[in-house]
């Protein structure tokens, strides 16, 4: 009998499964509730905005790249969830106290499909991680069939920091090629580190994209900053009025909201370039 109850135990997920989690970035939290596992989490990152209502039910005990160690502690997870390197010392001091963590490293969409899979691995979600996936991928799908009908195809200049400049991020960089567009500095999104994707302003000056989008990560982006710059009015994007904002929650947390909320922002931004491509033409 007492065999017997342990391998019943044992075949029952919920009997291994992780149950109190502490999530440290907004991404994270945003895939456990999508999962309905919200009953879970006992502790989110200060970032987290999706869905709204975790900010009211759960503890905030992380920023980004710090952390309440104590706090964390003091809920007593089994396991914490994170992301990158830029939370290695946080991690490394919750494995020092004896906490399993597991740290995510996503940087392009297959990547963030790949996390959600994770996710549903470690919670015994499969299931539904698999059909939020397959939500995802439909997205992308009909993003892409769209795009396809577009004769042409903007050059567009995504800035994601201001003081110094940064661009290229390799997500972000795939879904503008997703709804249509070419990444101004495609060729820096090899690059994880966001001190190796540093550019001047003279250089988008040269690229004389079609298209700008700004996502200050953190703040709210100024447009007439932006085209302040020394010679940024010659730029095409500046002249034509396609000086945009895409919020950094929206586009810069790389989970599903990147998809769901960023990636048709830009194909709203390229179509509404394209029809005035369209008009221009027709005038002249």
């Amino acid at each position: 009998m007492e065999q017997a109850a342990i391998d019943t135990a044992a075949a029952s997920p919920a009997h291994h499964s992780f149950r109190r989690i502490v999530c440290l970035t907004a991404e994270i939290t945003e895939v456990m509730y999508a999962l309905g596992l919200e009953d879970r989490i006992v502790g989110i990152s200060g970032y987290s905005t999706r869905p709204a209502r975790a900010r009211r039910e759960k503890p905030k005990v992380a920023a980004f790249s710090t952390a309440k160690i104590d706090k964390i502690l003091a809920l007593q997870p089994d396991l914490v969830l994170g992301f990158s390197n830029l939370q290695a010392d946080i991690a490394a001091d919750l494995i020092r106290a004896g906490i399993e963590v597991h740290l995510f490293n996503q940087r392009s969409v297959a990547e963030i499909l790949r996390m959600i899979f994770t996710i549903g691995r470690l919670t015994d979600s499969c299931e539904k991680a698999a059909a939020i996936v397959k939500e995802l991928e439909t997205v992308i799908s009909a993003a892409r069939e769209s795009a396809a009908e577009l004769t042409l195809r903007p050059t567009v200049y995504f800035e994601e920091w201001d003081e110094p400049i940064i661009s290229g991020i390799l997500w972000v960089s795939e879904l503008i090629e997703i709804a249509g567009g070419k990444d101004c500095f495609e060729e820096l999104s090899v690059h994880a580190s966001a001190g190796d994707r540093i550019i001047a302003g003279p250089q988008v000056v040269d690229r004389m994209p079609d298209i700008i989008i700004g996502s200050w990560c953190g703040k709210k982006f100024q447009p007439e900053k932006l085209m302040a710059r020394p010679g940024w009015s010659a730029i095409p994007a500046v002249r034509n009025g396609f000086v945009h904002e895409i919020k950094s929650a929206d586009i810069l947390q790389p989970g599903p909201s990147a998809i769901t909320q960023g990636l048709k922002q830009l194909q709203s931004i390229i179509r509404r370039w394209a029809v005035q491509q369209t008009h221009a033409k027709h005038w002249s």
